[in-house]
């Protein structure tokens, strides 16, 4: 969750009061008392006294007016659809919202009061360990959570109290040199939190092209030592979608503990790979049946496709979450057992899960995540056939291409499916993409941030960022393609993003050759004059018919015509 300052407004304002675009701004009320008021379109109409905007009101309004203000002010976010910078799902049939909201006042930790609702997140858990294919016969334990950055914190902890009591058991100390945990540098931030909030070391596995842009199991292994409570291994990178090897980074550490008598468990945070591998790739081994796996976390509101906020954790057995981390609660009408961060929250999102496992079912779950995959592959085909882009992810590719052609590979290509996932280099629907060096070199003026901030004016939200330390240097921009991304989305974003990017490069060719003529066009202006003309008119002739369809079953195919010249 966010944090927010509280807003001091009779300071700001006076600082903002000769603001030299305040001269612009006409209102028959009296400067100060207009700052401090809502003024919305149509308050005439419900207003019975001013609304303080920074402070609760001292009488309120109707519910209509009320409803109609927040409205209004809500129109200036995003679109769901549009936005493609989540992975957060944004939509779920009609059946399912009536569920949650006839549930949404249900309160998840009054266990004695809903049993029915305690008995749904029970199979819940069961369905979600029968998934991650928990051994026959074994016991496993977990909850619903607010998220995966909750169930991360519950996964950690597990972890760091199993290393206290394997050193207190041993004689030896945990506080020096204390605890440490191991994940790559492109983990998402839930990871680093947790080992700043419970003082835990954490120790970064650098990233690069030749990993990837994922933890590298043999590099981890030089970060390891007798005081590792465990190594996070990502299912999915936010950066590229790309999933780490958790059976190899096993394997590594059975070849460790063998030789040191160490043993350091893994935590699978499958946030969003916990929903994707076990229905897309159904044979990759990742989950329990790796038996040093002891814990795996996920989020249902994003491939779960619930609302947000759900996630889970699982243990592979009682004996890996340490009883003294359990509370026992006798407050609520009867005695519950509980281990949260938090207490209260809704029933609605879990109940929602439970709705999406019997609506869909194992296949509906696959089919969904195939076409998710298979419209990511369009994107990432369509990106890089333009030249102007390269991918960094790698789920259009053929398996095996990226790490070279092997025996068995090849056996396995025989029966290549081009419509089948477990064909291509596994991850998520996620595509990760930057300008080509051809087009850097060509264009070295253009900013690949402004096609983020170029997009968003065209209402689609996709975002511009560099990628983890070791090679922050690169931008990528990244699009996660969800349920609600059609194929009819996809072509659309890549002609917006195809004619953006060509308006830029005419703009740079226009710019270019006025220079040439005039003189007048230094270096150190030509970023702002390049942002001014990008805002401008046209000066090349109209290409918005020079997109054609996207056709995937036409790989040759040319998608745009260019007419610029080197800036």
């Amino acid at each position: 969750m966010s944090l927010s300052r509280h807003l001091d407004t009779d300071t700001i304002f006076a600082q903002a009061v000769d603001h030299p675009h305040k001269k612009h701004v006409h209102n028959s009320r009296s400067n100060k008392q207009q700052r401090e008021i809502h003024d919305g379109a149509y308050s005439s109409r419900f207003a019975t006294e001013q609304l303080p905007k920074f402070s609760i009101p001292s009488v309120g309004v109707t519910a209509h007016a009320a409803y109609q203000l927040v409205h209004d002010e809500l129109d200036l976010d995003g679109t769901p659809s549009l936005n493609l910078a989540s992975f957060v799902h944004t939509w779920m049939p009609e059946e399912g919202k009536r569920l949650i909201m006839e549930n949404i006042s249900k309160n998840f930790a009054d266990q004695d009061e809903y049993p029915a609702t305690m008995s749904i997140h029970t199979r819940c858990v069961s369905m979600l360990s029968s998934l991650w294919k928990v051994p026959e016969g074994g016991k496993a334990i977990g909850t619903a959570t607010g998220g995966s950055s909750e169930a991360i914190m519950l996964g950690g902890l597990a972890l760091k109290k199993r290393w206290q009591a394997a050193r207190k058991a041993a004689g030896k100390s945990i506080h020096e040199p204390g605890p440490n945990i191991v994940f790559g540098a492109n983990a998402q931030v839930a990871l680093e939190k947790f080992a700043r909030y419970f003082d835990v070391e954490c120790r970064l596995v650098p990233v690069d092209e030749s990993t990837n842009h994922v933890m590298s199991p043999e590099r981890a292994m030089q970060y390891i030592d007798e005081n590792t409570i465990g190594v996070m291994v990502i299912l999915g990178s936010t950066y590229t979608g790309a999933f780490e090897d958790v059976e190899g980074m096993a394997r590594l550490l059975d070849e460790y503990e063998t030789k040191t008598g160490h043993n350091v468990p893994i935590h699978v945070d499958a946030a969003s790979g916990g929903f994707v591998a076990p229905f897309a790739y159904p044979k990759y081994k990742w989950a329990f049946d790796i038996p040093r796996v002891v814990s795996i976390n996920t989020s249902g509101h994003k491939f779960g496709l619930v609302y947000a906020g759900l996630g889970w954790i699982i243990w592979r057995s009682e004996e890996m979450l340490p009883k003294e981390l359990i509370f026992e609660l006798h407050y609520l009408g009867s005695v519950e057992y509980s281990y949260t961060l938090n207490f209260s929250r809704s029933a609605a999102p879990i109940i929602g899960q439970f709705f999406n496992f019997l609506n869909l079912g194992f296949d509906g779950y696959r089919r969904i995540a195939q076409d998710d995959l298979r419209n990511a592959r369009l994107l990432s085909r369509a990106l890089e056939r333009s030249g102007y882009y390269v991918c960094l992810s790698n789920i259009h590719r053929p398996l095996g291409t990226t790490k070279g052609i092997t025996e068995t590979l090849t056996d396995a290509l025989k029966g290549f499916d081009e419509e089948d996932a477990e064909y291509y280099e596994r991850g998520l629907p996620v595509v990760s993409f930057r300008f080509s060096d051809n087009f850097r070199a060509e264009y070295p003026q253009i900013k690949q941030v402004w096609i983020q901030n170029l997009l968003r004016a065209k209402q689609w939200i996709v975002p511009n960022y560099a990628l983890p330390p070791n090679e922050d240097t690169v931008e990528i921009l990244r699009i996660v393609v969800r349920e609600s991304m059609s194929a009819d989305l996809v072509e659309k974003v890549v002609v917006d993003i195809l004619a953006i990017t060509e308006s830029l490069m005419s703009k740079c060719t226009f710019l270019h050759d006025s220079a040439l003529l005039t003189g007048t066009f230094p270096d150190g202006s030509s970023e702002s004059a390049m942002m001014a003309a990008v805002t401008g008119p046209a000066v090349s002739k109209d290409k918005s018919n020079t997109h054609s369809q996207l056709d995937d079953s036409h790989p040759d195919q040319q998608t745009t015509t260019t007419y610029a010249k080197t800036c």
